[in-house]
């Protein structure tokens, strides 16, 4: 680790191979959290290069939990956080707004980092137990069209540098890799990114991978559709730079979409919206944000179906149900 923290600071850059190795060398609990710090550091104050996410998420694909799931075809919803704008739970909601619609999701979450309330911290308040057992996992999507995926059951490696993430606090490119990390290895694929240089990483390696994606990117820095402005969306037909009005919806303030200062009130908010008393804007921005799911998901659909299914799921209750059919019943959180 010594060399290659050398090699780093000397400005240089890693190979797919070292990038690899390295992160397996972390996982092992080969290395102390000075140097796992030193190391995220690194990649705080530069870029990463495609061949270094490559290695990364290779490290990290070889060394999960698989969920052999393909016969379901779930699409997986995931920002990759750090984007600092604290928004509400955009794409846990878009999630189950999808499902709500007929398209089977993996969700491939876990508690926050840079934020308060992460998807995690979500189904844990409202009394849901993660689990990686396949069968639990068939049966939730059979019986609601989703399951949840909590990262760490599936990464144990990861109990190494997770502790060193929680101290650190910001951003690091762990964030970058857990929506291309799915245990489930899903061939549809909704990512939000927190850069347009990550977005231009992540499209380059979806189109060597035989998978239906979107990778969004608003063009004022938040990781999924906000409306709050420009949105850079690159998929399997190419790239285009939409407003919210060629999405169906008004632009908005960025106000009406923050989140809750702890995870009670975020849950609160994500429980308004899912009954359907969410605000104007809250509701256009999970609606949004489903419709590309949708979108992603269903080759020979336009925009405007895709749009009118996920109304149609948080409109009349399809998503709500979902929910509840995922959440043991006999929690005491009252969900309506």
């Amino acid at each position: 680790m010594k060399d290659i923290l050398n090699h780093l600071i000397e400005h240089k850059t890693l190979s797919k191979d070292q990038a690899k190795a390295v992160l397996k060398e972390m996982t092992s609990g080969e290395v102390n959290n000075s140097q796992m710090a030193a190391f995220l550091t690194v990649f705080m104050m530069r870029s990463v290069r495609v061949e270094e996410l490559m290695g990364f998420r290779e490290a990290m694909l070889e060394r999960c939990i698989p969920v052999e799931i393909p016969e379901y075809g779930a699409i997986d919803l995931c920002g990759t956080g750090g984007d600092g704008k604290d928004t509400f739970n955009i794409s846990t909601l878009a999630s189950f707004i999808v499902a709500g619609a007929g398209q089977p999701v993996a969700k491939h979450g876990n508690v926050g980092v840079s934020s308060v309330c992460g998807s995690s911290n979500l189904l844990a308040h409202f009394g849901y137990e993660f689990t990686n057992d396949i069968d639990k996992l068939k049966s939730s999507l059979d019986r609601a069209g989703i399951c949840f995926l909590h990262a760490p059951l599936f990464h144990p490696a990861m109990k190494h540098i997770g502790p060193v993430r929680k101290e650190l606090g910001v951003k690091t490119f762990f964030n970058m890799l857990g929506p291309m990390v799915n245990p489930s290895f899903p061939k549809k694929q909704l990512v939000g990114v927190f850069s347009l240089e990550l977005a231009r990483l992540y499209a380059y390696l979806y189109q060597n991978n035989d998978v239906r994606f979107s990778v969004l990117h608003a063009l004022d820095g938040y990781d999924e559709i906000s409306l709050t402005g420009g949105l850079k969306w690159i998929s399997n037909s190419g790239e285009q730079v939409l407003s919210a009005e060629d999405l169906g919806f008004s632009t908005i303030y960025p106000d009406a979409i923050k989140g809750g200062k702890t995870v009670e009130e975020s849950a609160q908010i994500f429980l308004k919206v899912l009954e359907g008393s969410g605000s104007t804007e809250q509701e256009s921005v999970v609606i949004a944000n489903a419709s590309a799911a949708l979108l992603t998901s269903n080759a020979g659909w336009t925009y405007d179906r895709a749009r009118e299914a996920a109304t149609d799921s948080l409109k009349n209750g399809k998503a709500l149900r979902v929910f509840k059919e995922l959440v043991d019943p006999k929690t005491s959180i009252n969900i309506g």
